[in-house]
């Protein structure tokens, strides 16, 4: 199609460019510097609600404890203003002031715009670190309308402030002040053994929602939960906001030199049966990294890291496990490898000191993970350098040493602890093993009573019946069973069958009639029982399809009055005790072939055999064997039962599914069908009487087999 070159461009974008050829490298937009970070928010801090806001407090607060992580600060202060800005102190380092030689700008200036910029490359700047990307200052400061940061460094305070990035100076406080662009300046002098960074920003309204607020209860969690990882940081947090309750100010401080001990007591909420447990060790492991070398280029490396383990546990009289994991100050509340290499650890080493002290009988089972684990609370921290992380959320640690180092600490500190001969220590320790046991033998005899009560009911017993042949499939939509007249055709089945998916179940002449007996005496049927038992998914009102373990239920009776009688009472069965087989379409009758004819010297293509499944079809197929000339035995075969056949043919002819014929059993009218099954098969005989006198006169002679 060609475009009127009339029409402007604008409004063929839905036609006229099917070709591509207005699409040119003039309409890419290519996003400089922080622009991708306000085009695209919520892909840097998850959304532009209050968790977003929240999330850009903790990258400025984070960058001040990795500092204290690193040994260099000590004190940190969260201060909520009331004109809605936050500031965050800290008396580390300071960020670095002196030119960047690459960018030509001062450090201060790169960390504030330049993403994937900062010290936690491998640089040797730290150890350990809650950074990762380099993106946590830069981001924030691309998503506040205003950022003021002061460096006190080197004998001097450097001041800069961004407006949306944009680096310069304002004349007065607030957002809305007089700006002017700039770089980083001196504004006094100071001792030179002063040294830290204060940060203090306005998040952007254009960007975050109207209703987007800080959390103050949050704050508080947070920077309780990270005193407690840093020993010997004090965190104040001051709110001049009023975000307390009732709009209520004031100051909170935190600091616990006890550390990750005080947080495991702080944590758990039941009576200890031991004293809280402190692992500490480390361990060396060899990674590949891209390294910025002297030249300033990546070069893929082999580093040697070192990975340090404390873990905190204590174990109480309740049930329940209280799991705090961290990496460096990064929460991972779905585990990883560190958590991995604990429980792995528990669970061994607990083990072997129960078959040690033969707290353990030697016909029992091991305890599983979460016997050792029961009442337990502990936090397990790892500390090392660039830890790798299952995707950007930072929950899921993915270094594979972690576990191999963690499990070998605890499992050798645990171990001490279990086996020490200290006698307060020794008392502990075997509560806390018997713990462990009772746990595990309270698990075991909740599962044999569950396993019981499930299977022991008013229709089953503990076991499946020895006479069901069941099939190796646990696949339920494919699983066949069939339900077979006699243990004679029992045996043919059996040869006929794919044992794979192909189930047999023999009962014993006719069934119960279900529609004239009591649900008591159905029970007493062992042909009745067996059949829902197998089933497995009750009876009556509690049938449960969802639990049935065949998906198809196939009656295979024989073609005889007697086979008609058999199918027909067990339909009445399955019609009144578990008629939602029925109705999903999954109960079924086999059509077995009435009559074999074997022809005389068939042609190329033609079956030596022929079955056929009525005597009208066996008629109209020996008048056509005749006009066609086609030759075969006098002696045709009439099968009276399924016993009759030899395996080959029965498979062939009523088991195989390439080449079977079943009846699918349906409920199309179900009131006239209880009406039909009440009055063939129910208590009053008059009616019934009645029905087969009435209809003599219109029966098909044909169809009774003589």
């Amino acid at each position: 199609m060609t475009a009127d070159k009339s029409v402007p461009s604008t409004a063929l974008l839905a036609g006229a460019d099917r070709d591509g050829s207005n699409y040119t490298a003039r309409h890419l937009l290519v996003l400089e510097g922080l622009e991708a970070v306000r085009k695209r928010p919520g892909m840097y801090i998850g959304s532009t609600d209050s968790r977003g806001l929240m999330h850009c407090l903790w990258e400025i607060i984070d960058n001040s404890v990795d500092e204290a992580l690193g040994g260099y600060c000590d004190h940190i202060d969260v201060i909520l203003h009331d004109d809605g800005s936050v500031e965050v102190r800290d008396n580390g380092r300071g960020i670095p002031v002196d030119v960047e030689p690459k960018t030509g700008l001062s450090g201060v200036e790169v960390v504030m715009t330049k993403l994937h910029a900062g010290g936690k490359f491998g640089g040797g700047s730290y150890a350990a670190s809650g950074g990762l990307h380099g993106v946590g200052a830069s981001v924030v400061n691309a998503l506040s309308a205003r950022l003021d940061v002061e460096v006190d460094r080197v004998g001097s305070t450097h001041a800069i402030s961004f407006r949306r990035g944009v680096p310069g100076s304002f004349a007065a406080v607030g957002p809305d002040a007089t700006f002017e662009t700039g770089g980083l300046r001196k504004t006094k002098r100071i001792p030179k053994t002063r040294t830290g960074t204060r940060v203090r920003y306005w998040a952007d309204r254009q960007i975050f929602l109207k209703d987007a607020k800080l959390s103050l209860e949050n704050l508080h969690q947070r920077a309780r939960q990270t005193a407690f990882l840093v020993p010997g940081l004090t965190i104040v947090v001051r709110d001049e906001f009023g975000l307390g309750e009732g709009g209520s100010k004031g100051e909170e401080s935190f600091r616990f030199d006890g550390g990750i001990s005080e947080f495991c007591e702080y944590l758990a909420t039941d009576k200890p049966v031991c004293d809280v447990l402190r692992f500490s060790g480390q361990g060396v492991f060899k990674e590949t990294v891209p390294v910025l070398d002297d030249h300033g280029q990546m070069t893929p490396t082999e580093v040697t890291r070192e990975l340090a383990v404390d873990v905190a546990l204590r174990w109480g009289t309740g049930y329940d496990t209280n799991l705090k994991s961290f990496v460096n100050i990064i929460a991972t509340p779905k585990g990883g490898t560190h958590v991995a290499g604990f429980e792995q650890a528990v669970a061994k080493t607990m083990n072997e000191v129960l078959r040690t002290k033969k707290l353990l009988r030697v016909a029992e089972d091991d305890i599983v993970k979460d016997d050792a684990l029961e009442g337990l609370t502990a936090v397990v921290t790892v500390r090392l350098a660039e830890p790798q992380f299952e995707g950007q959320t930072k929950e899921v640690l993915g270094t594979s040493a972690a576990r191999r180092i963690v499990t070998n600490v605890v499992s050798k500190e645990l171990k001490d602890f279990l086996t020490t001969t200290k006698r307060d220590a020794a008392a502990q320790a075997r509560v806390v093993m018997e713990k462990a046991v009772a746990a595990a033998r309270t698990r075991i005899a909740a599962r044999q009573h569950k396993d019981a009560q499930r299977r022991k009911t008013a229709l089953e017993s503990s076991s499946l019946p020895a006479k069901l042949a069941d099939c190796r499939s646990d696949d339920v939509e494919r699983s066949e069973l069939f339900i077979v007249e006699g243990d004679s055709a029992l045996g043919t089945a059996k040869l006929a069958r794919n044992s794979e998916f192909q189930a047999l179940l023999p009962i014993r002449g006719k069934i119960l009639n279900v529609q004239k007996s009591s649900v008591t005496d159905m029970l007493k049927n062992a042909e009745c029982g067996a059949i829902i038992q197998v089933i497995g998914a009750g009876s009556g009102r509690t049938f449960d399809i969802d639990a049935a373990r065949y998906g198809k239920i196939i009656m295979m009776t024989d073609a005889d009055v007697d086979g008609s009688h058999i199918r027909t009472l067990l339909l009445t069965l399955f019609h009144r005790y578990m008629r939602p087989m029925v109705e999903a379409g999954r109960v079924f009758a086999a059509v077995p072939p009435l009559h074999r004819v074997e022809l005389i010297q068939p042609k190329k293509g033609q079956d030596k055999y022929v079955y056929t499944y009525s005597d009208r079809e066996l008629r109209e197929k020996l008048l056509e064997f005749q006009s066609k000339g086609v030759r075969y035995k006098d002696s045709i075969q009439r099968y009276k039962g399924l016993g009759e056949m030899d395996a080959d043919q029965l498979a062939e002819t009523t088991m195989d599914p390439r080449h079977r014929t079943l009846r699918r059993i349906n409920l199309s009218d179900l009131e006239s069908a209880e009406q039909v099954f009440d009055l063939l098969m129910g208590n009053d005989v008059a009616p019934r009487k009645e029905f087969i006198s009435s209809s003599a006169a219109t029966l098909d002679r044909s169809r009774i087999d003589a």
